[in-house]
């Protein structure tokens, strides 16, 4: 019974080490970087009232950047996962559950421990799971 579970283990280990390559790496940071960029495009105006009615202002001082990152998270994560387009979906839409709570949290007050929200994240999680189990 221990040997299988250790070789279980290790097999897991096999698959999260060949997910998280230097592409793939590159192509999370930059997906945090867009999501994060993004998340002050649409809702700086929700924390700071400078930027209440400044929709153009916004769109461009963040839009802009928050597109670029998204460009080349896009481009590692499509190399990391061998051309798999759903792929970089899924795993970009993993990573916002990774700064849209953190920052919401931070700058609005509003709790990440709630149920919903908590669910809601291990969702994501599991799906960036299946993507490196079936990957």
């Amino acid at each position: 019974m221990g040997i299988r579970c250790l070789i279980k283990i290790l097999s897991c280990m096999e698959k999260f080490i060949q997910f998280f390559t230097p592409e793939m790496l590159y192509a999370i940071s930059f997906f945090i970087a867009g999501h994060t960029i993004g998340w002050f495009a649409g809702n700086s105006q929700l924390v700071w009232e400078w930027w209440q009615n400044k929709p153009i202002i916004a769109c461009l001082a963040f839009g802009i950047p928050a597109s670029i990152m998204f460009w080349y998270g896009t481009k590692f994560c499509f190399i990391a996962t061998g051309g798999e387009l759903w792929s970089v979906r899924f795993i970009a839409a993993v990573f916002s559950y990774v700064t849209f709570p953190l920052l919401t949290w931070y700058f609005l007050g509003e709790s990440i421990f709630t149920a919903k929200t908590i669910i809601c994240i291990f969702l994501a999680l599991s799906i960036l799971f299946v993507q490196m189990y079936f990957n």
